[in-house]
């Protein structure tokens, strides 16, 4: 592990001791957020740091007190449970949660994984960190039920997650692109914003021969196929497919996301996967497409890149930063089947692109993408 520090980082490290929550799962569960709360946990204790586990929780009785409280108030009757997540009250409950138990812990510290449980509650002793990949101004830009929320309900989100971010130490975000945003949106000083990027999954290095010229495509879905762009790249197959007419494409899910694919030539689902056989799929294919509607960051990108698979996705979010413009990976401007179905077409045209490209990307998630380095720079920035 390299500790040499960049001229500017601190030289002593911000806390010896940190509580880490999740609302979504066990911080210590690499299935929880794409395992980040985890492997941030395990790259702070390799710097030497103690770290403890936070998970907040709400009862069904209590959610469902909530969404009634808020219909009441003109929040409207809630069409996900992100709406619950976001209210006012539940998160002056996950606080206050996090307050009580860090202060059980002796801890001082507390690295949240989100804003839904930073409002201040308890002691004023405590000090709130943030490491996040998203802002609540950011998604709901392209966000799925944004059109169903009432008007009164996304103006309570946008002032809640204000209220988060008040008073909080320091953000540590995965792209710059939300950096900017906490800056220019939520008026969060520079000083108190750091990109730190994020490490990656298990995925191991591919650097054996591969085939650029044979045109098998891979999305991964695991859950939300809709919402990662699956919909949209099953109807741009279907038009690149009759340009091409080799074209095979080999489509990662849960048995959720089964329901979604059609019985058609070229397409092959496939679920329940070992790791190792996932890691077979990156590796053998020629080009991994996740037009993915609104994930922030996605570190299937991550995985494709460092198994030397050029990636394909929509000009949004952290895609932009993940590719450097377009000299990693390919950027489609628009959410359309048709232009979708052009980029692929366009981008298996050219075996010898997509092999310089792969080589590029590979080389830059190495250099850049490790957990280390993100509890590097959240201890010394």
């Amino acid at each position: 592990m390299d500790t040499a520090l960049p001229p500017g980082f601190l030289r002593t490290p911000r806390f010896e001791r940190v509580a880490i929550t999740s609302v979504f799962g066990n911080p210590r569960e690499l299935r929880t957020w794409s395992g980040a709360p985890a492997n941030v946990a395990s790259a702070l204790e390799r710097f030497g740091v103690m770290v403890k586990e936070i998970q907040p929780r709400l009862g069904k009785s209590a959610k469902l007190g909530i969404a009634l409280r808020d219909m009441l108030s003109g929040h409207g009757r809630p069409v996900s449970t992100e709406q619950v997540l976001r209210s006012l009250t539940t998160r002056q409950r996950f606080a206050a949660q996090v307050a009580e138990q860090a202060g059980r812990m002796g801890v001082s510290d507390v690295l949240h994984t989100g804003t839904l449980d930073l409002l201040p509650a308890g002691s004023r002793d405590i000090r709130h960190y943030l490491y996040c990949d998203h802002t609540w101004a950011l998604a709901q830009r392209h966000h799925v039920h944004a059109s169903q929320y009432t008007g009164r309900a996304l103006q309570a989100f946008e002032e809640a997650e204000r209220q988060s971010l008040d008073g909080i130490a320091h953000v540590f975000t995965f792209g710059s692109y939300v950096r900017d945003n906490l800056i220019a949106h939520y008026g969060l000083a520079p000083d108190r914003v750091t990109a730190v990027g994020s490490g990656m999954g298990a995925i191991q290095p591919w650097r054996e021969a591969k085939d650029y010229a044979r045109p098998r495509l891979l999305f991964v879905a695991k859950h939300l196929f809709q919402a990662k762009g699956g919909m949209l790249l099953v109807e741009a197959f279907r038009i690149a497919r009759r340009r091409r007419g080799d074209l095979a494409l080999t489509i990662v899910g849960d048995p959720r996301s089964r329901t979604f694919v059609p019985d058609m030539e070229g397409i092959e689902f496939r679920a329940h996967l070992p790791w190792e056989e996932l890691q077979r799929l990156y590796r053998e294919a020629t080009l991994l497409v996740q037009p993915m509607l609104n994930d922030p960051w996605g570190q299937v990108y991550l995985e494709a890149m460092v198994s030397r698979t050029p990636v394909m996705g929509l000009a949004r979010n952290g895609l932009p930063e993940l590719v450097d413009g377009g000299r990693h990976g390919f950027l489609v401007d628009r959410a359309d089947p048709e232009a979708l179905a052009e980029a692929i077409v366009s981008a298996l045209g050219d075996p010898h692109r997509l092999e310089r490209m792969a080589e590029r990307a590979q080389q830059y998630v190495l250099a850049t993408h490790s957990w280390d380095r993100v509890g590097e720079r959240i201890l010394f920035s």
